[in-house]
């Protein structure tokens, strides 16, 4: 991902012998991307990680199509959706197209299975918790307000400190999460103008391998069909690894937002790219210094994406009847902006408490039932003036 890491135990050269002390061999496991011609990582494991005892077909749903919804504006309140589950069965999946797919969960309780999302990569946003991330790669501090980068064919488990109220917006991407080009420099340095760097990153610790043989579950997903592996060895078996793949995390109160003369526009507030689409956020900011600025957003019609707006915390300037863990979807070809009578009172404001994370599609997305029970019915009327 952004930088090379490297922990534990590794040989001094890629694809030789690496020996134990009682001469049996690490077996060596490359983790890569593009087939061979993208970032990858070596893993060297104490047991072969091809040791499967059984595997079995498993049936878990998010939510089915919703077959005539309109094109139209939405918003939901997610909430409203919440079940019981750990941190990958609790999810409901709310918006979705053939590049990724939004799921909201409130997570109950916690399960000792793995977890492999084989086919995408997993941005999970954690709006509310806190604990620890373990993956073959060691041990990621999860804190509230977290954005956890995840590649695909990662092994892990998300546990939680409590469950008094844990609440995650994920993102599952079938293409390549990654930094903006243009936020680093040609040798993949994150420059001076990027809104971040790689001091905000925080990567996996790894620990002392675990070597136990048994029988441990794991849950893989392929795209929306789940297998249960039954594994020889516990999966966190690494002596050491080394390489630019790995789970990360950022958090979003360390994003440096832009701030302009004039209103700028969203795309300004960029977090992430993958095919497709990109991952923006809105964080607390100075608003615009022009003398005659209007900070509320421009009334806008986006003819080639949709948006969607998770709202985390704070006052959202330009809408009401807005609370934290609602998300609006304003689709292509549907103009939006600020409720009547907002954009004159944003007039004078100098500046904005709000947090909130951005999807813009550039292919339309499926809605689901989910959706159909989360909106608020009278959302379209909210322009109308009294």
């Amino acid at each position: 991902m952004p930088f090379y890491v490297k922990q534990g135990q590794v040989p001094n050269k890629r694809h030789i012998a690496f020996a134990k002390e009682n001469g049996e061999l690490y077996r060596e496991e490359l983790f890569s991307t593009h087939g061979f011609s993208n970032i990858y990582s070596n893993k060297y494991h104490h047991n072969m990680p091809t040791k499967t005892l059984e595997v079995s077909p498993m049936t878990l749903s998010h939510g089915g199509n919703w077959e005539d919804s309109l094109v139209q504006n939405y918003k939901l309140d997610t909430r409203l959706a919440d079940n019981e589950g750990n941190f990958f069965s609790a999810r409901n999946k709310m918006f979705y197209n053939n590049d990724l797919a939004l799921y909201t969960a409130k997570v109950t309780r916690d399960t000792d299975e793995f977890y492999r999302n084989a086919y995408a990569d997993e941005v999970i946003f954690v709006h509310e918790g806190d604990g620890v991330l373990l993956s073959e790669y060691g041990e990621l501090e999860v804190r509230k307000w977290d954005y956890l980068v995840i590649p695909r064919g990662t092994t892990y488990q998300l546990k939680f400190n409590s469950f008094d109220n844990v609440r995650l917006f994920v993102i599952e991407s079938f293409s390549m999460v990654e930094v903006p080009k243009h936020f680093r420099n040609e040798y993949g340095q994150l420059l001076e103008s990027a809104p971040y760097c790689e001091r905000d990153i925080r990567v996996p610790v790894l620990k002392d391998a675990v070597v136990e043989r048994g029988n441990f579950a794991m849950v893989t997903k392929f795209g929306d069909k789940y297998q249960l592996n039954q594994l020889e060895w516990h999966p966190f078996d690494l002596v050491g690894w080394d390489g630019c793949v790995y789970p990360w995390a950022f958090n979003i109160t360390e994003y440096a937002p832009k701030v302009g003369k004039i209103h700028l526009p969203p795309s300004d507030h960029l977090l992430f790219v993958a095919h497709n689409f990109v991952i923006c956020n809105f964080v607390p900011r100075p608003y615009d210094f022009h003398p005659q600025a209007i900070p509320a957003p421009y009334y806008h019609n986006n003819i080639d994406s949709d948006e969607v707006l998770y709202y985390v915390d704070g006052d959202f300037m330009s809408r009401t009847g807005i609370e934290a863990g609602y998300i609006t979807l304003h689709q292509k070809g549907v103009a939006h902006g600020p409720q009547p009578g907002r954009t004159e009172a944003s007039i004078g404001k100098k500046d904005t408490y709000e947090y909130a994370v951005m999807v813009d599609t550039f292919a339309p997305l499926k809605l689901t039932e989910h959706v159909k029970h989360c909106m608020a019915a009278d959302y379209n009327r909210s322009w109308l003036e009294d």
